[in-house]
């Protein structure tokens, strides 16, 4: 492996590492919700997003100039890309409780939360593999735990929604959960998109 080719893995890292960051923040900002605290819990997540926007940037940056890379070109800024919109849906997650006023939280928004943590550490593992992919012996299996939280987020969501149709008292408020258990939701979909990203990648180059 070329040194610079090094610094497309290692920027991959950072940029998981950040959607963890952001996953973790979620978790906190909904286990001690202060709606009265909630353009504080924006602006905090919104450096967060900022900061993956930078790394993106430099990816970018780093592809426009360069005449070989590890990989191809288009694959890496896909991936680039998805990366980035991992932080952008749990930032839109955040935003929405914002939007729709809410006052407290339900159990399951905590349960999906965590769910998304545990997907970003999952990449960010599987981006640590990602370097030495024809050698790995993990990164299959770190593909397919993802896979499996990912429908773990699957059956979460129906039930919830189902829980929340069933008990509906309130149809404002049931419609505002509703569209926030959808961004968890994508927020899951979004890590999976990612780990079928490397997939191909790795099969492409195998």
């Amino acid at each position: 492996m070329a040194k610079n080719d090094k610094f497309y893995f290692e920027n991959f890292i950072k940029s998981t590492e950040l959607a963890g960051k952001a996953a973790s923040y979620l978790v906190e900002c909904l286990e001690s919700f202060d709606a009265a605290k909630m353009e504080e819990m924006l602006e905090r997540m919104h450096e967060i997003e900022h900061g993956a926007d930078i790394i993106k940037h430099e990816m970018n940056e780093a592809l426009a100039k360069a005449f070989v890379t590890p990989v191809d070109r288009e694959d890496l800024d896909m991936l680039s890309h998805e990366l980035d919109d991992v932080v952008d849906l749990i930032e839109e997650v955040l935003q929405k409780f914002y939007i729709y006023d809410i006052q407290e939280i339900d159990a399951p928004a905590i349960e999906f939360a965590k769910n998304i943590v545990r997907s970003c550490e999952l990449l960010t593992e599987m981006m640590g593999e990602f370097e030495n992919f024809k050698k790995s012996k993990k990164i299959h299996d770190l593909i397919i735990a993802l896979n499996d939280v990912e429908e773990e987020c699957d059956q979460l969501y129906l039930s919830t929604i189902r829980t929340l149709t069933k008990n509906s008292k309130d149809m404002l408020l049931t419609s505002s959960w509703r569209r926030i258990y959808e961004s968890l939701e994508a927020c899951a979909d979004a890590c999976e998109d990612v780990s079928e990203c490397i997939g191909s990648v790795i099969m492409k180059n195998t």
